[in-house]
């Protein structure tokens, strides 16, 4: 997928939104909307678009004396975006910084630690904001 077709899809807040909230163990479609703030046509969508592809899984429950419903959860698709969410939020921390306490910290269950997300090459070296990074395009009709 290209990163236009990523941006797409998660191009707009409530995408990521819902995948954070998902993240934090809320699946049903209510809470969903009680925590986004999305309306209800707008999380409909985006619960159709994001489980099309293929970051979130419907599963059915049923609450006693009710018909069956949905609830959603993070695939492995889905799991990967975890690293997005942290830079999303070290960024807003070090670039929207204001009296405010940040609404979500990622932190390692073990020792508490905070979680960012990092530039990491393959040899393992770590890219600073003085290293350069080199992106390689690929466009349509270039070989």
């Amino acid at each position: 997928m290209a990163l236009s077709e990523a941006l797409s899809l998660f191009g707009d807040r409530w995408a990521l939104l819902v995948v954070r909230e998902a993240a934090l163990g809320v699946r049903r479609f209510t809470e969903l909307q009680q925590t986004t703030g999305a309306p209800r046509t707008v999380l409909s969508d985006r619960l159709r678009r994001l489980v099309t592809a293929g970051v979130l899984e419907p599963r059915e429950y049923v609450l006693p004396g009710a018909r069956p419903r949905q609830e959603y959860v993070l695939t492995d698709a889905g799991r990967d975006l975890l690293p997005v969410l942290a830079a999303f939020s070290d960024w807003a921390a070090r670039h929207l910084a204001d009296d405010r306490p940040a609404d979500v910290t990622y932190r390692h269950a073990g020792c508490g630690g905070h979680v960012g997300a990092h530039l990491v090459c393959d040899c393992g070296a770590e890219i600073t904001h003085g290293d350069r990074l080199v992106a390689s395009v690929l466009r349509e009709g270039t070989p």
